[in-house]
């Protein structure tokens, strides 16, 4: 267990990054502190703008001598630990996808793809830790994900999903509006994916639905139901909040420089 929280620490950042940056465009109170009731920000068509700086929003209490690490440096989320924290019954597994992850769960996270270093898909990338930003233009989103400097990209031009779709990390995606709502559909993903340290997974007959709103200023909501009937015996819904990050920019995070973990690890 002490090799996987060691990895674990490797592959993640403290929230502190540029010093002394004022976010522009911040809503704020009378006193200066910002104002993240505020509404939404529109883009010049009057949708919503996802675009700033964010991370998840809700946080596992951290107790630092077990971990032995600073909490700050591993500001773990629940999903990140079980995607389906929150739901009643659980995963809906398919019999081979239960016994797939009990065999995940006594190895105790050593070949999560994340541990050595690969980056995590959407949705599981919602729950990291790790800094997002999200650029919005007319017809696109893009996603920077501080984990390596990857990337993702949404379209919502009017395209559909391509005919050669290569297995990809976090499949391919093409989105449209429901009044406020970004809704995003993506396909084409690796087939020995996992959603979270658990080892939950996701495999290439999967469909992922993500309905992103921003209810005010300062959080999104990311409704993500994700249709497996390879892994799972019907879709399943859970839900993530992010909250914005101001006054800071990201920075260069990559997991493979010094990491002396990697060789300690089981093949």
């Amino acid at each position: 267990m002490r090799i996987f929280w060691v990895a674990l620490l490797v592959s993640t950042p403290a929230l502190g990054q540029w010093l002394h940056v004022t976010t522009p465009g911040v809503p704020r109170h009378p006193d200066g502190s910002p104002n993240l009731t505020a509404p939404a920000p529109k883009t010049a068509d009057g949708k919503p703008d996802f675009s700033g700086m964010w991370v998840p929003r809700d946080e596992l209490k951290c107790n630092a001598q077990e971990r032995g690490v600073q909490c700050t440096e591993l500001a773990l989320t629940p999903q990140v630990i079980n995607i389906a924290t929150g739901l009643k019954d659980g995963l809906p597994y398919q019999p081979w996808a239960a016994d797939l992850v009990k065999k995940r769960r006594t190895e105790l996270g050593v070949n999560d793809p994340h541990t050595h270093c690969m980056p995590p898909n959407f949705p599981r990338a919602w729950a990291f830790p790790e800094t997002e930003k999200i650029i919005q233009v007319p017809g696109m989103l893009v996603v920077l994900h501080e984990f390596n400097a990857s990337y993702r990209q949404v379209f919502f031009d009017g395209r559909g999903f391509p005919d050669d779709m290569v297995p990809a990390w976090s499949g391919y995606s093409v989105a449209h509006w429901e009044v406020d709502t970004l809704v995003i559909e993506s396909k084409g993903f690796r087939d020995d994916e996992w959603l979270d340290t658990t080892g939950n997974p996701l495999t290439g007959a999967a469909q992922v639905t993500e309905r992103i709103h921003r209810p005010n200023f300062g959080s999104l909501e990311v409704e993500i139901t994700v249709n497996d009937p390879k892994a799972y015996t019907r879709p399943w819904t859970v839900t993530m909040h992010q909250k914005a990050l101001l006054d800071t920019e990201m920075i260069d995070f990559m997991c493979m420089e010094n990491n002396r973990d990697l060789v300690h690890m089981k093949p």
